[in-house]
């Protein structure tokens, strides 16, 4: 079941909030900290991480659920959001360098569909950033959080996902050991109960942060779709070896 934006935006404007975004952001960050000249998109609820990347950035655009709605971002300019079916993504064939998927796959009901499609948009050597919450931290079993939503994952989970989706992990992380309470105390000591998680790779953790790489063996087959492809989505020129994919709208 897909969250609602009011509840999601209403979360990262709270203190808690601002917390997640600050140790998860860190992580997406310190991945992918050039960005320059690359097409970025964001499925799920990525604005609050998509902030940092655009900066160099060919373009960053943010998909949103169709069950869940979409707002309008960046607040000034032109929008870069859109209401999209994540199982049938409006895009061409290898056209994006790195998708960030947020509040995404633990609420799809068809995940191997979404990541499916990832694959599909992505370039040759593209990556997905996944931040899922994980069965053995507090936050997924508090849902006055959005990361108490939907189904969390182990690992191990995520790694045949992964593997059953044509694609490679290359990095694992956790954040959020704080507990998910907006006590002032404990806000106050996010910092410490993050270094000291990190450092001795506590369990518990809230969320699981996996980046993958797609791999070009055994592709995820395509539907015959009803997919329509952006009107205003014109792919970047590509350098060579990247101008040989097909737009199969």
């Amino acid at each position: 079941m897909a969250l609602d934006i009011v509840d999601l935006r209403s979360f990262y404007s709270s203190p808690l909030g601002q917390v997640a975004q600050r140790y998860i952001g860190r992580i997406v960050a310190g991945r992918w900290n050039n960005a320059a000249g690359l097409s970025i998109i964001g499925i799920g609820y990525a604005p609050p991480y998509l902030e940092q990347l655009r900066e160099g950035a060919l373009r960053v655009m943010a998909f949103m659920p169709a069950a869940q709605g979409v707002v309008n971002w960046p607040g000034e300019g032109i929008t870069s959001s859109a209401l999209v079916d994540t199982s049938l993504l409006p895009l061409p064939d290898a056209s994006i360098d790195r998708v960030l998927a947020v509040h995404a796959l633990e609420t799809s009901d068809f995940p191997h569909e979404m990541l499916g499609e990832i694959w599909r948009i992505l370039m040759p050597g593209g990556r997905v950033l996944i931040v899922a919450p994980s069965r053995g931290g507090v936050w997924a079993r508090a849902d006055t959080t959005p990361f108490g939503h939907g189904r969390p994952y182990s690992r191990g989970q995520l790694r045949d996902l992964m593997r059953e989706t044509n694609f490679s992990p290359i990095h694992w992380a956790e954040a959020l050991y704080v507990p998910p309470f907006a006590r002032p105390s404990l806000l106050r000591s996010a910092a410490m109960f993050e270094r000291i998680g990190g450092k001795l790779a506590l369990p518990g953790a809230g969320v699981h942060v996996v980046e993958a790489t797609k791999q070009l063996y055994s592709p995820v087959p395509l539907r015959a779709s009803r997919r329509r492809v952006l009107p205003s989505f014109n792919p970047a020129p590509a350098s060579a070896g990247r101008n040989r994919h097909r737009d199969r709208t």
